[in-house]
């Protein structure tokens, strides 16, 4: 029987990733919601899905599928929704007798995981994470390379992600940090799980500077220092970046030596969600540790520029005095 999906989010920048992976893994995309119309995308993958402006016509066209019993009833529920929304969007899966698949971050706070893992249990359904960094190749490797080097052997990092916006971003609900979670959640949940996927939990934790565009710090896990930055500034784009074009950098030094992972990202939401299917997917307890890393870099007072802080700071700051 083909696994049938609804999505909550259409119009965002990454759903078309969910119906690419729906349509790859085999299956069918019954419903989607979004309150903006601009969803010419599902043309490309599902163009028979209905598709509603309003959660209330969608929520009432779901349950009419769970209540016909003859096999159209709603298997999982995609949530690709602003941050701030995913664990109501969650919740509603769940009563609606299907389970979940969550857009990173999975909640904002450390506090609205234990609510859900309660309607877990009464409701007998799961809540999916989109951990895709898990998967890459490359990550796996270094993983596998840390794992292997004695243990008390410790790692210097430095990890830059540049993801240039453009000027919509300021009246975005993605500016928001009420609504986003602010850069480091933002674009930098999926990283710092990936951290410390690799490198074991946090010790230790420092914010250098932190706006709307940018954040950066240091993080003490527990085998590694890892120097950070994120930020959504064109400006902040290395000169080798900008010769090329290109709008988004991503760069992971291990004790100066890069590991490669610029490539390898189109396939990971399909990844996931072959394995979700074969019942190997990730599940609010992976969640846990970057959600609470993260909450914990969005309420830390910045420290200022100093020594520690990512080599690059100095220069973005620089570069934003200056403009």
């Amino acid at each position: 029987m083909t696994t049938r999906y609804a999505l909550i989010g259409a119009a965002g920048y990454v759903a078309p990733r969910h119906m690419r992976a729906i349509a790859e893994t085999g299956g069918e995309l019954a419903c989607a919601l979004d309150p903006s119309d601009s969803v010419g995308v599902l043309d490309g993958y599902f163009p028979a899905a209905k598709f509603f402006i309003e959660f209330e016509r969608f929520d009432r066209h779901v349950y009419k599928l769970k209540r016909r019993g003859d096999g159209s009833r709603i298997d999982y529920v995609a949530i690709c929704s602003p941050n701030y929304l995913h664990d109501a969007h969650v919740r509603f899966a769940l009563r609606s007798d299907a389970d979940a698949i969550c857009e990173k971050p999975l909640v904002l706070n450390p506090w609205n995981v234990e609510p859900l893992r309660e309607i877990e249990h009464e409701t007998g359904r799961r809540v999916y994470a989109i951990l895709q960094l898990r998967l890459h190749p490359s990550i796996v490797a270094l993983r596998q390379r840390v794992l292997d080097a004695p243990a008390s052997q410790r790692f210097d990092v430095d990890l830059t992600y540049i993801a240039a916006r453009g000027a919509w971003y300021q009246t975005s609900w993605k500016s928001d940090r009420a609504k986003s979670g602010g850069v480091s959640s933002n674009i930098g949940v999926h990283f710092f799980d990936m951290l410390c996927w690799i490198f074991g939990a946090p010790r230790d934790c420092i914010v250098h500077h932190e706006d709307t565009f940018r954040a950066a710090g240091r993080l003490v896990l527990e085998r590694a220092d890892v120097r950070w930055l994120l930020s959504v500034d064109a400006a902040d784009l290395p000169q080798q970046a900008r010769a090329l074009g290109l709008r988004t950098y991503r760069a992971l030094t291990l004790a100066g030596e890069a590991v490669d992972f610029s490539g390898g990202f189109e396939d990971l939401h399909t990844e996931s969600y072959r394995r979700i299917l074969a019942g190997d997917g990730f599940s609010l307890s992976d969640t846990e540790p970057s959600i609470a890393l993260v909450h914990r870099i969005r309420e830390a007072t910045p420290v200022g520029l100093r020594d520690d802080a990512h080599p690059l700071l100095a220069q973005a700051l620089a570069t934003e005095a200056l403009a």
